[in-house]
């Protein structure tokens, strides 16, 4: 049986990239892979650029970000040895995103996202993360997310 996603697990997260209650987002589904956090999307006809065939950057930036925010938390739990949704509850937030953009990435199939910690302290994780499309690297990124206090995302009520 599959793992859950980990979007799945983490609640409270109407994140228009990532959530999955959001419907009218992205909706990226990530889970381990060894030592990876790994997601494949499939892309529809309005997510494309200027060009109909090509993917548009800006959608790219935002599936590496929420996928590296994710796998962030992920880690995070993993590392004190609890499930996702146990409390008191961890959130990470993007405190820079870098993205080179390496060839142009065609809309009319899955992208995979491969992302791998590259550093990870008590409040801020460092990842690479690496987009594939039809067998090629099209794009990479680095971000850089930080600990945030559960009140930044689950107000008092």
């Amino acid at each position: 049986m599959p793992e859950t996603p980990f979007q799945d697990e983490i609640l409270e997260n109407h994140c228009w990239g990532c959530s999955p209650v959001n419907e009218h987002g992205l909706q990226i589904k990530s889970h381990w892979s060894g030592d990876e956090a790994v997601c494949t999307w499939h892309p529809k006809e309005y997510h494309r650029a200027g060009p109909a065939h090509v993917l548009n950057g800006g959608i790219i930036a935002s599936i590496i970000d929420c996928h590296c925010v994710c796998a962030a938390i992920a880690a995070a739990y993993r590392a004190e040895r609890r499930p996702i949704h146990s409390d008191p509850p961890l959130f990470y937030a993007t405190a820079s995103l870098q993205i080179t953009y390496l060839k142009p990435t065609p809309i009319d199939g899955p992208v995979e996202l491969r992302a791998k910690i590259k550093e990870m302290t008590d409040r801020k994780t460092v990842l690479d993360c690496s987009l594939t499309a039809a067998g090629e690297e099209r794009a990479r990124g680095e971000v850089v997310v930080v600990r945030v206090p559960a009140a930044w995302y689950r107000p008092p009520r």
